[in-house]
């Protein structure tokens, strides 16, 4: 099993955490593990080793959302559009929400109540349409192709199977399974579990797909993370040296290239992958925050601001996307 994972942390915030492998061998052979974490320490240390091994407390297991009981901290309520949430909240004053439309985490406070996530005005909460902002998934494919953009997984209902307190920290579980709708497009048996859980300073997530089926399959994999941001600031450092897919101007064919500066900045439209990207990205959010992004076994980053593309919104938003492209 690999578990890549990735945790990031602004001294004073900190963004999301990943893990990825492919292909997967049939029923169960081979497992693909992803954390990921963001984090507001004050001082802010940085790690990218795997996720720590917790003492498990006050775990409360479910099966559904009408279930009533909950881990302490761990709340269901009905969200925009009446699509169910989870609302989830640190005994030290930090809080998240995760619709189950997507398994979208649309909101990530630190305690002082600032939300470091960033939701477009032109989102749509209507279990039709992906949730735009956040950290949605793109599963099990990545851009285009021969299914939908970004794939499915961004597209359906998940469920809650968990919810416990890790040395006093609520988490909880979701997970998807395949139905006739993602094997209309994608014929193979699967199961994700994706793990949220909040900490004082941190909020981090790790996604777990099983292949179930009785043959394997390969996929593309990403948190299309959206972080709160003023872009005319924002720089994002160490990805120098780091060969980059440029989407601009012809998102169908990438220029191939090589990223020579030291801080890459946002002044227009920008569309890139970086492969064999480091485990470590530092990011200036133009807001006063630097968030470090740590991350084990995410092969690749994405970097996105749509510009004038998107007018009202793209100055208070960049994409910063650990991926597997």
């Amino acid at each position: 099993m690999l578990a890549p994972s990735l945790l990031l942390r602004a001294l004073g915030k900190a963004p999301p955490s990943t893990e990825v492998s492919a292909p997967l061998l049939p029923r169960s052979q081979a497992e693909m593990a992803a954390p990921c974490a963001l984090t507001l320490p004050s001082p802010l240390s940085v790690s990218s080793s795997s996720p720590r091994r917790s003492r498990r407390s006050g775990v409360v297991a479910m099966a559904s959302v009408g279930q009533k009981v909950y881990a302490p901290g761990v709340a269901v309520s009905e969200g925009n559009g009446g699509l169910p949430k989870i609302d989830i909240k640190s005994p030290h004053g930090s809080e998240a929400e995760i619709y189950l439309f997507g398994a979208c985490v649309t909101s990530w406070k630190v305690p002082n109540g600032k939300d470091l996530l960033f939701v477009r005005p032109d989102a749509v909460f209507n279990g039709q349409k992906p949730i735009s902002g956040g950290i949605p998934h793109c599963f099990p494919q990545f851009g285009p192709g021969p299914m939908q953009q970004h794939g499915f997984a961004r597209n359906m209902n998940w469920s809650i199977t968990d919810s416990e307190v890790i040395e006093g920290d609520p988490a909880v579980t979701l997970e998807l399974k395949d139905d006739s709708y993602s094997r209309s497009m994608w014929d193979f048996s699967f199961q994700a579990l994706y793990k949220v859980a909040l900490h004082s300073t941190s909020l981090s997530t790790t996604l777990k797909i099983t292949n179930t089926d009785d043959k394997p399959f390969s996929f593309n994999s990403a948190l299309h993370s959206y972080i709160r941001a003023s872009i005319s600031g924002v720089s994002v450092k160490g990805l120098k040296g780091c060969k980059t897919l440029n989407k601009d101007p012809d998102p169908t064919n990438p220029l191939e290239g090589k990223e020579e500066r030291e801080e890459v900045t946002f002044p227009g439209f920008v569309d890139c992958v970086y492969l064999g990207a480091p485990s470590e990205l530092t990011l200036d959010n133009g807001l006063g925050d630097k968030i470090v992004i740590s991350n084990a076994n995410w092969s690749d980053a994405v970097l996105w601001n749509p510009h004038l593309q998107m007018e009202a919104c793209y100055k208070d938003f960049v994409c910063v996307e650990n991926a597997k492209v």
